[in-house]
């Protein structure tokens, strides 16, 4: 056949190129992180060439939640609804030393880090953190990512391995 071109693949090596380059990032910004972000996805730095142009402000079309700023103990259990309604597999990153440890606010009705109500993958320093930060930790989340995904392929060939096995001993 000439002029036609064909891609051959497993599914799974297809299913983790997708999701290591297609994030649909939540942005949950409650301060000076928020201006970071908008920065970020806007032209000048230019996420779309990773694949991580398109941003959703609904839980349930999104798989990266970007907590961008202070969190106070009253917005706690929005954010864990939140993050309780975003389908599996589902990653946080943790944006500016607010979200990440409470920053400079040492009071009693701020939230000393996420990670105390959501479990967080990356963690972006800086207050603010720049662009480039954060255009760093979704890269590095794209790579912890590759890094899941390639063991849990892993421990299913273990597991069918150990069925095989299992299965040709008789009783």
């Amino acid at each position: 056949m000439i002029g036609e071109s064909w891609v051959t693949a497993p599914f799974d090596k297809l299913e983790e190129w997708a999701q290591k380059n297609s994030f649909w990032p939540l942005p949950f910004g409650t301060a000076c992180c928020a201006i970071e972000f908008m920065g970020v996805v806007s032209s000048h730095y230019d996420m779309a060439r990773f694949g991580y142009e398109v941003v959703r402000f609904s839980p349930r079309q999104s798989d990266v939640l970007i907590v961008a700023g202070t969190i106070t103990d009253k917005m706690g259990p929005v954010l864990k609804k939140i993050y309780e309604q975003m389908p599996e597999p589902k990653w946080v990153i943790s944006m500016g030393a607010c979200a990440c440890s409470g920053g400079f606010y040492r009071a009693y009705h701020v939230m000393q880090g996420i990670d105390e109500i959501v479990p967080v993958d990356v963690y972006v320093p800086g207050c603010p953190p720049t662009p480039e930060g954060l255009m760093y930790g979704m890269l590095q989340l794209k790579e912890k990512v590759g890094r899941d995904r390639k063991a849990l392929r892993q421990k299913r060939k273990e597991i069918e391995v150990s069925a095989d096995a299992g299965a040709a001993i008789p009783a």
